[in-house]
């Protein structure tokens, strides 16, 4: 769970200057940043550019989702900065490092799955009670990606 928030605060980071750049770029910063209030209507721009604006965020949420974990969990780190902060990395049902296809079918069938309204909370749910409850501690996109999570001190 340590990992997750530390990934997700690195994640957050470039998103972050995206969406505020983009912002400024539609010409909505104002209204985005300093002008919404609660109960109020949305500024007519706003209105009109703000559904732009998300998808640009979630569009570049997801895709920069997928090349931190991907590219860092396939590289000779095995896994996240927040997996290697807790001596945790990603591997193959062998123990073996895992190349970035790998990574990307387990960002497909775990993290992207995040995202869909309601069935990321159901899924985020699900997964929880997997690793607690299943005798392999595995997450269903560990499981369907075929991967494991291990601790360094076991690594071979």
């Amino acid at each position: 769970m340590l990992a997750g928030v530390l990934d997700l605060v690195i994640v957050l980071i470039p998103f972050s200057m995206v969406v505020s750049f983009a912002a400024v770029s539609m010409g909505i910063w104002n209204d985005f940043f300093f002008n919404l209030r609660p109960g109020q209507p949305l500024p007519e721009s706003l209105a009109r550019r703000g559904p732009t604006l998300i998808s640009i965020g979630v569009g570049v949420f997801i895709l920069f989702g997928w090349l931190y974990f991907a590219s860092l969990e396939s590289s000779v780190w095995r896994g996240t900065f927040g997996k290697h902060v807790l001596g945790l990395y990603v591997a193959d049902e062998r123990g073996n490092p895992i190349d970035f296809w790998r990574a990307t079918k387990r960002f497909l069938f775990g993290r992207l799955l995040l995202h869909v309204p309601i069935v990321g909370v159901s899924y985020f749910l699900v997964d929880c009670l997997c690793i607690a409850l299943l005798s392999s501690q595995r997450a269903i996109h560990d499981i369907l990606a075929r991967c494991l999570v291990l601790k360094e001190n076991h690594r071979s």
